[in-house]
């Protein structure tokens, strides 16, 4: 039987997994593609789960023929979403318990999203949680969006450890499929 690598660290992905933001962006493309007529298919909501924004939309736009440009399209929902924030985000359950024990077992902590840094910093901070990351990853340090594996490495490369060394925490396919390629 193979040994099982020592975990030396934790990478937590964003959106729905430390935050309800996953939430919070349904109700805001509800909102957004009801102004056009339409509304969100599951086939749809899967495809774009754990995608960066512009990925994300230009799976929208295809799957429900809305022809608009994908910047116009992401700044409303960007307003829409920013007003929904203070009444309707909040920590995943268990958060600051699970970070805690993380914290006591001596382990490095970072986080790796699929979402713009300026989004991260605001969201993490309503918490206090940012400076509780060694390493933070976002969509401007990589190429290559998830599933692609470049936001996993780059972590484990920051972090200095070997990528099977860390447990990635993970509520999406998408991010499921890139933190096992790594």
């Amino acid at each position: 039987m193979p040994e099982t690598p020592e975990i030396r660290a934790v990478v937590f992905d964003l959106d729905g997994l430390m935050l309800n933001t996953e939430d919070i962006f349904d109700v805001a493309g509800r909102e957004l593609v009801a102004r056009r007529g339409r509304s969100i298919t599951t086939e749809c909501h899967q495809q774009m789960l754990g995608r960066r924004p512009h990925e994300a939309f230009q799976i929208m736009c295809e799957l429900l023929g809305i022809d608009e440009p994908i910047d116009d399209l992401l700044d409303e929902s960007r307003a829409i979403f920013s007003g929904l924030l203070d009444e309707m985000l909040q920590p995943m359950p268990g958060l600051f318990e699970v970070m805690a024990h993380i914290e006591d077992c001596g382990l490095s902590k970072a986080v790796a999203t699929s979402s713009p840094r300026p989004y991260m910093t605001e969201l993490l901070s309503r918490f206090d949680l940012l400076e509780r990351f060694t390493v933070t990853l976002t969509a401007e340090d990589v190429v290559h969006g998830k599933p692609h594996p470049e936001v996993y490495l780059k972590s484990a490369e920051r972090l200095a450890i070997d990528p099977q060394k860390m447990l990635v925490l993970e509520d999406s396919e998408v991010g499921t499929r890139s933190a096992v390629a790594a």
